[in-house]
């Protein structure tokens, strides 16, 4: 690590770049009753306009970072903002729901080269005792995204700009993307590791396979009948994911650079937060789509209106996070235990209101539940990873981090898959408001025994001793790696 000029500046460009990934996943979520109803999209199609995008991000999102380790992060990143800008194109000019598909399936691809780069160059640029802030940023940019997407959706489908309605979503993407393009060219420096790992494409493609031989049949089995040869991939995806924890196992024996660390897996507070990361990003999506889906279907919400229902859950999500932040050596994981049951709490509350209220329902009736999931969100979120890693030897933080990221999309897409298909479901062919209604309590129903789920795996998550004795180590290392950094020539060749 070494400095650079203008470091901010870089960071700033490359966070902006992630702040338009974390956008599009929350700003297509207003739009799809409006696709839908543009594009004569299929239930189906829908769903996979947003899971498409969720998995892509996750296969992709290893194998992104190591790339820029090897080839420059400049670089890849460069490669991905430029087809992130051209998919976002592509997709405000979809005419029929399999092209929209198919360009939010390279979208989340070409994020997935963009992405990982952020973080990457903040390792590479700062020290480890000027790096706290900058994550303290990346964090508060994540919270915005969460609070703007839904509300920013909402005005821009509302205004139909141009006549243009939910096209605008994705080409609000084109003229940044061509902004960040020009301004990282000239400003990001080109940075490397000094000793990467290789790539695993055959775990990719290998794991990419096991995760479409499950979620095809979820996605598709409701509009297909659930025939019986639905069967044959599930079954083929068993023995896919057979196939890949062997190679994955091979490949670590081998030269270490497997696209999952199986070894992790054995550590029982690991393999706890991967668990409650994906049951609790699965839940949380489980919740928000169908519940945008009746708001502006069931009830008649425009879809701003139906975005600025989510804002207090956002709101009380950036209020708790300074609450939590203090606690977590503290308290540890009973932090994320309480959040998922808080969440969990939250989401029956808001249904609760949604039920007794009926066709009279404002978004100011569920104000305090929305808060209260909101907090709950910060409790679980910001101790999760410190809380999961601290029985993870400390050189294997970067290779676990990735893992959780992976899951995390992957639970999320999950999540997006299950719920949707049981409220179709229970919708069918009738759309009165009393029946989506009933549709909604079916996915609540999902994202609550999500939300359980994480609570228990919370319990098995490592204890508050270990957390303590985890976050001391990280800190002598810090401390080590900022007295190395202060005796180290200035002018050393960035790494």
């Amino acid at each position: 690590m070494t400095t650079a000029p203008r470091r901010g500046l870089a960071i700033g460009i490359l966070l902006f770049a992630a702040f338009m990934d974390l956008l599009d996943v929350t700003i297509v979520q207003v739009a799809l009753p409006s696709i839908g109803a543009d594009l004569d999209a299929s239930e189906a199609q829908l769903e996979w306009i947003v899971s498409g995008y969720m998995l892509a991000f996750a296969m992709g999102l290893i194998t992104g970072g190591r790339l820029g380790d090897l080839y420059g992060r400049r670089r890849v990143f460069l490669i991905g903002i430029t087809g992130f800008t051209l998919a976002s194109a592509s997709a405000a000019l979809a005419w029929s729901g399999d092209v929209l598909v198919l360009t939010r399936i390279a979208q989340g691809l070409f994020a997935a080269l963009m992405v990982p780069q952020l973080l990457a160059s903040v390792q590479a640029l700062f020290s480890p005792r000027e790096r706290a802030p900058m994550y303290g940023l990346i964090g508060g940019v994540s919270g915005l995204a969460a609070v703007l997407g839904p509300v920013l959706g909402g005005w821009l489908i509302d205004a139909d700009l141009w006549g243009l309605g939910w096209r605008t979503v994705f080409l609000l993407n084109v003229p940044i993307g061509v902004v960040i393009v020009a301004l990282a060219s000239r400003f990001v420096p080109e940075t490397r590791s000094p000793r990467p790992m290789r790539l695993d494409l055959a775990g990719v493609a290998l794991l990419s396979a096991v995760v479409l031989a499950f979620m095809v049949p979820l996605v598709e089995g409701r509009s297909l009948g659930w025939p019986a040869w639905l069967w044959w991939p599930v079954g083929a995806g068993v023995a896919l994911l057979a196939v890949f924890v062997r190679h994955e196992r091979a490949r670590m024996r081998r030269d270490g650079s497997a696209l999952l660390p199986m070894p992790l897996f054995a550590d029982r507070g690991f393999s706890a937060g991967i668990v409650t990361q994906a049951a609790f990003q699965g839940s949380l999506n489980a919740f928000t789509l169908p519940f945008i889906i009746y708001l502006q279907v069931g009830l008649g919400f425009d879809a701003l209106t139906a975005g600025l229902n989510l804002l207090a859950f956002s709101l009380g999500a950036m209020v708790g996070t300074g609450l939590v932040i203090p606690l977590v050596a503290r308290v540890g994981k009973l932090l994320v235990t309480a959040g998922a049951v808080l969440l969990g709490a939250g989401v029956l509350w808001v249904f609760a209101v949604v039920a007794q209220t009926g066709a009279d329902f404002t978004g100011w009736a569920a104000v305090w539940p929305m808060l209260l999931a909101g907090v709950g969100l910060a409790l679980l979120v910001i101790p999760l990873v410190d809380v999961s890693l601290a029985t993870v030897p400390v050189a294997d933080a970067g290779a676990a981090s990735g893992a959780y990221s992976t899951f995390q999309q992957l639970g999320a897409a999950a999540g997006v898959a299950v719920s949707t298909t049981v409220f179709f479901a229970v919708v069918g062919d009738d759309w009165a408001r009393e029946h989506v209604l009933t549709a909604l309590g079916a996915s609540v129903g999902v994202s609550v025994g999500g939300f359980a789920l994480a609570a228990v795996a919370s319990l098995l998550l490592p204890s508050r001793g270990r957390v303590r004795a985890h976050l001391e180590e990280a800190r002598r290392l810090a401390e080590a790696d900022a007295e190395a950094d202060t005796r180290a020539d200035a002018g050393a060749p960035i790494a």
